[in-house]
């Protein structure tokens, strides 16, 4: 094992053992998508259709903002609490930092759709045409992309309240224009195309797909391959954009 490897697997159990000693923060990583999705299904409950049609689609949006604010908060402690500049001094890059994050919370995230799909499938009844685990699949994926966005947007935080306030920046535009409430074929022509380049539009349109056909499509996986490529993307700018220290 080369060094880069010993230090992004270093930082990963670091991470890990802080999650240890802070139970509420796993609590709300593992358990409030399940607690969403429990009261999504009783919403409708008059209506079990419903939750069928956009309860796959929510399994992978819940999972991606719990997991931005978690991540955009917990770099930034480490930031203002001057850990990040005690560790970049010794000889640990920046890549291998986020790189460290993302397998630590790639595990939480694995754990989090594992909770979440076998409670949505297994106890609240959703029903899907397509192979439960490419739903399993996709949920991770979700969860990754709110992480590597947590990851890169809390470089441009100078407080936690700051970092809150990117959910409703980042996010809720996203959420709006996924295809969610309305189709995007039939959004304005410039919103489509805004939509377009949102990767949380190819996560909903993976867990639709999903829910409706069954088998893999190509496009499921088209879909699953931006979202995964979108995560890479945005750890690769956060390398760039992190900072020692909060001014």
């Amino acid at each position: 094992m080369n060094a880069a490897a010993r230090r992004t697997l270093a930082t990963a159990a670091r991470v890990l053992s802080q999650l240890r000693h802070d139970p509420r923060t796993v609590a709300m990583l593992l358990f409030v998508p399940c607690l969403l999705l429990v009261l999504l299904r009783y919403m409708y409950d008059a209506q079990p259709g419903t939750f069928d049609r956009i309860g796959p689609e929510l399994l992978g949006v819940f999972p991606l903002l719990v997991m931005f604010l978690v991540t955009s908060v917990a770099m930034l402690r480490e930031r203002t609490g001057g850990t990040l500049e005690r560790l970049l001094t010794m000889p640990l890059g920046k890549l291998d930092l986020l790189l460290g994050y993302a397998l630590a919370f790639g595990a939480v995230a694995l754990l989090q759709a594992a909770l979440a799909s076998a409670l949505a499938i297994g106890v609240l009844g959703l029903d899907v045409a397509g192979p439960a685990w490419m739903l399993f699949a996709v949920a991770v994926a979700d969860g990754l992309l709110g992480m590597a966005l947590g990851l890169l947007v809390s470089a441009f935080a100078a407080t936690e309240f700051q970092a809150v306030q990117f959910l409703p920046a980042v996010l809720l535009p996203q959420l709006l224009l996924c295809g969610l409430f309305v189709d995007r074929a039939d959004m304005a022509p410039a919103l489509h195309r805004l939509s377009d380049v949102l990767p949380l539009s190819y996560a909903v349109d993976a867990m639709g797909r999903i829910t409706r056909e069954s088998g893999v499509s190509g496009r499921v996986l088209a879909d699953l391959a931006v979202v995964a490529g979108s995560a890479l993307l945005a750890l690769a700018l956060g390398a760039v954009t992190l900072r020692r220290r909060t001014d």
